[in-house]
């Protein structure tokens, strides 16, 4: 027996219980027979206005992912997606291993996480020099900059809206987003990268692709674009981006 709306694939996925972008966003690019299943992480404290209070986010969230990870398993997903990203980039490449190892260990599923996915869709391209958008304090621009570094990529700008609360991020409107890629930019910058689940990109950047001439990696659209195409499906997705609907 197949799931009457799942039938291709369940996807397990963890988010913040701040985040109000990354659900819809998942819903938007979906494909038939693909059905995505959220389990919230509890986040208690939102304050982000400080590095320290943005280190304190994600103490939260090492504290409360196991029991998310046991809630969404009792509709027996087929793989897991990660619907955070700050964690994913934490501590490197080592600290992307580790945390992908954790999810495989407490799940038993494979999993996409967004610092893998952003990896993949800029060795597709062939980018080397990258613009990066967050919505993260400097410590978080800080480890951004090392996973992007230690796998070989130049970060030649960073740009970091230090968004004061975790809700807060998915106010940030598409003028702002819009003025932080063309900041990033430039002539020797191959591609743009915006991190952060709860920023709401995915639309703008593929509208920005065409005016920019150049990839415009949103992160939820690059992590759905690796969990369809880690699990055989390779349905086209239109405006999401170049990534989804031409690779």
């Amino acid at each position: 027996m197949t799931d009457a709306l799942g039938w291709r694939r369940k996807f397990g996925v963890l988010a913040p219980s701040t985040n109000t972008i990354v659900e819809p966003d998942f819903y938007r690019m979906t494909v038939p027979g693909v059905t995505a299943h959220f389990s919230r992480i509890h986040i208690r404290n939102q304050d982000l206005s400080s590095d320290s209070n943005f280190e304190n986010l994600l103490t939260q969230i090492r504290g409360e992912i196991g029991a998310a990870c046991e809630r969404v398993l009792t509709c027996e997903p087929d793989y897991m997606v990660m619907g955070m990203s700050a964690e994913t980039f934490w501590g490197g490449v080592e600290g992307n291993r580790q945390f992908v190892a954790q999810i495989k260990a407490a799940t038993g599923l494979e999993v996409a996480t967004g610092a893998e996915a952003c990896e993949r869709a800029l060795r597709l391209y062939g980018a080397r020099r990258i613009g990066v958008v967050t919505p993260y304090q400097p410590i978080g621009d800080t480890n951004v900059v090392q996973f992007f570094s230690e796998i070989g990529f130049e970060v030649a700008a960073i740009e970091g809206l230090k968004c004061p609360t975790a809700v807060s991020i998915a106010h940030v409107t598409e003028d702002e987003l819009r003025r932080a890629l063309l900041a990033v930019d430039g002539p020797d910058v191959d591609a743009l990268v915006q991190c952060g689940t709860n920023l709401s990109m995915v639309g703008l950047a593929d509208e920005a692709e065409r005016w920019l001439g150049k990839p415009v990696i949103a992160i939820n659209a690059a992590t759905w674009w690796m969990a369809l195409r880690e699990n055989g499906i390779s349905d086209k997705v239109y405006g999401a981006g170049s990534l989804l609907r031409e690779h």
